[in-house]
């Protein structure tokens, strides 16, 4: 089958107009790329591309350290669907050291509450899949992402910076299934899948977190169902009593455990064990996508809960006033960036450069209490806080000049004082 034919059997409503320069016509493509993850979609869509197609399909399967998939039996179901390769690339030392470590300079949360993983992932899947585009002679890369989400925008702007030569196709977008038609084609072409009609939920998991987004979570007037959550002991179940947890630094990164030095990650999936115990780590959260839409998801983020806390108030302590008044604003601005997909976009570079240098003297530790799905900092520690007890203490003989507060009080409050008594004379004519 060759062109824009389908299949009787393939699923309707398939497309192939071109909207976008790297979009792949239908002649063009012979060999494809597929970011496979074994889930629904991926599945459904290797079947389909060589159906559609009629092109070979080299399954790309990338270890970003999700905690339950098993990679031999993933690449082994991509060979059993008619991949003519399946790749598994272990790549969660280069997630860990070249995308979550930036995040966790810069406090990274998006909107306040949701700590980035699946959309720092999202650039790497997307450079790695460039990276075996060109070792297989591949001239299209797919991908599983929908017309509604944000991974298209993060994976297809990627893949258009580093490889702009390369084609792309997001089956998803083109062939008009919702998620029950997609079940349903899985069955009735014996592709075994997780999902079900009665728990449809679409997972995504890293290192750094895991999201679950469709079905019942949709409702936003429920509560979130018993059954979405794996990794997060839920608050009302965790121990009675306090866990602490001692989490050093050095130059702004976590790099000891309870004075045990690890590697990145090692260390997080530790503090990940140990807040995930006590129930940290949950996320219900209303954020606004990249194409428009206002969504719910719901997010176990155990070890980025706790490790940005701890990060965010060491920076605190070795931060002047001013710096703890701005970091957060190009913070924010960064997670902006990071979270629309633009991983090369060069501000990006220039709030990072801030960062690193704010973070050179992020280095102590401190110690978090956890205790039914709270996170606090309860000890602090570093050399290079602007601290001196002997100042704060509100002891009489204290090493600070009270006596010269009245004179700073009536120079600091000068203009405003005056401002005022124009306002008023201005407001009484």
């Amino acid at each position: 089958m060759t062109g824009n034919a389908r299949s009787e059997e393939g699923p309707p409503g398939a497309t192939a107009t071109r909207v976008a320069s790297y979009l792949a016509a239908p002649h063009e493509v012979h060999r494809v790329v597929l970011l496979y993850s074994g889930g629904l979609d991926t599945s459904v869509m290797l079947r389909w591309i060589q159906e559609q197609y009629d092109a070979e399909v080299v399954a790309l399967c990338i270890d970003l350290g999700q905690p339950t998939d098993d990679f031999e039996a993933i690449r082994q179901k991509a060979v059993d669907l008619g991949a003519v390769a399946s790749l598994v690339v272990d790549a969660r030392e280069e997630f860990a050291r070249d995308y979550v470590a930036p995040a966790i300079k810069a406090n990274a949360r998006y909107q306040g509450g949701y700590p980035l993983f699946t959309t720092l992932g999202r650039p790497l899947l997307a450079k790695i899949a460039v990276e075996a585009a060109r070792e297989h002679d591949a001239d299209t890369i797919a991908h599983g992402c929908t017309g509604k989400g944000n991974d298209q925008v993060r994976i297809e702007a990627t893949v258009a910076t580093l490889a702009p030569d390369l084609k792309l196709i997001a089956p998803v977008r083109e062939w008009g299934m919702g998620r029950d038609e997609e079940i349903a084609y899985a069955e009735k072409h014996g592709i075994p899948v997780s999902s079900t009609t009665a728990r449809p939920y679409s997972i995504d998991d890293n290192l750094w977190g895991r999201s679950s987004e469709g079905g019942v979570i949709e409702d936003i007037e429920q509560a979130p169902p018993d059954d979405v959550f794996e990794l997060v002991t839920p608050p009302e179940r965790a121990p009675d009593r306090a866990q602490e947890i001692t989490i050093g630094f050095r130059d702004g990164l976590p790099v000891a455990l309870d004075g045990v030095e690890l590697g990145l990650v090692e260390l997080i999936q530790r503090v990940a064990e140990a807040a995930s115990r006590n129930g940290v780590g949950i996320v219900d959260h209303i954020e606004d996508r990249v194409v428009g839409l206002k969504v719910r998801d719901l997010y176990e983020v155990p070890a980025a809960e706790v490790i940005l806390t701890a990060h965010r108030e060491l920076e605190k302590l070795v931060c002047t006033g001013r710096e703890n008044a701005l970091k957060p604003q190009l913070d924010a601005l960064w997670a902006q960036i990071v979270y629309e997909g633009l991983w090369y976009e060069p501000l990006l570079a220039d709030i990072a450069a801030f960062s690193d240098r704010v973070n050179e003297r992020v280095e102590g530790e401190i110690t978090m209490r956890l205790y039914k799905g709270n996170a606090t900092a309860v000890r602090r520690r570093s050399p290079n806080a602007i601290y001196d007890r002997s100042l704060a203490t509100f002891d009489a003989d204290a090493a600070f000049a009270q006596g010269a507060s009245p004179g700073f009080i009536e120079l600091f409050s000068l203009q405003s004082r005056m401002a005022h008594r124009i306002a008023e004379a201005r407001r009484k004519g």
